[in-house]
């Protein structure tokens, strides 16, 4: 994939999309934006990350240079149809890790890609299994690994990953930030296919 003609232009400040697109070999720039991430309060829960993705496209749009792929992407943790974000602070990071302890959540990232003459917008859905946390096992999560920056205020690819999921449904790379089987899918559907080798 490093011959991939057109240079993808992620609009993130998630180290674990640029480290997915770096392990899946992508050429890419970086973009970082500030984007509100607010939606409208009637949109379902799994159209949420989707959403997020798109709006954020929008607003990097003016800095897609031809020959590039714009890549946004946005995730979320969904339990009993509640969504959870990122934590702002200890305590919110605590209640969270508390909601999803000894439950079954669903990520879903959603994607947005989008060049010159089209945009293709798509979400990957896992399920993950979480089992028991006790109070000292967040509490040092938390104060260890300060996950404020990750939706369900946790990360597949650290400790909790680790030692506390049971179990997983579907794309670890989606829970990780970006469903890289859909990306790479989609990329070969926008470009020519002797140019992805």
């Amino acid at each position: 994939m490093q011959h991939l003609r057109q240079t993808i232009l992620l609009a993130s400040k998630s180290p674990r999309r640029r480290q997915l697109l770096e392990a899946a070999g992508f050429p890419y720039e970086t973009l970082t934006l500030d984007t509100p991430e607010t939606y409208p309060d009637h949109l379902p829960a799994s159209a949420i990350a989707p959403y997020l993705a798109e709006k954020k496209a929008a607003a990097a749009l003016g800095y897609l240079q031809p020959g590039q792929i714009l890549l946004c992407a946005d995730s979320v943790v969904i339990l009993h149809n509640k969504v959870y974000e990122k934590a702002a602070n200890y305590d919110e990071a605590y209640a969270m890790l508390s909601a999803l302890s000894g439950q079954v959540h669903e990520v879903v990232t959603g994607v947005c890609l989008q060049t010159d003459r089209q945009k293709r917008v798509f979400s990957g859905h896992s399920f993950v299994h979480l089992a028991e946390l006790s109070h000292a096992e967040k509490d040092y999560y938390i104060n260890n690994y300060h996950p404020y920056d990750k939706a369900g205020a946790y990360g597949i690819q650290d400790w909790i990953g680790w030692c506390k999921v049971t179990r997983i449904e579907g794309s670890y790379s989606n829970i990780m930030g970006l469903p890289m089987e859909l990306v790479y899918a989609e990329i070969a559907a926008i470009c020519r296919p002797e140019s992805l080798f």
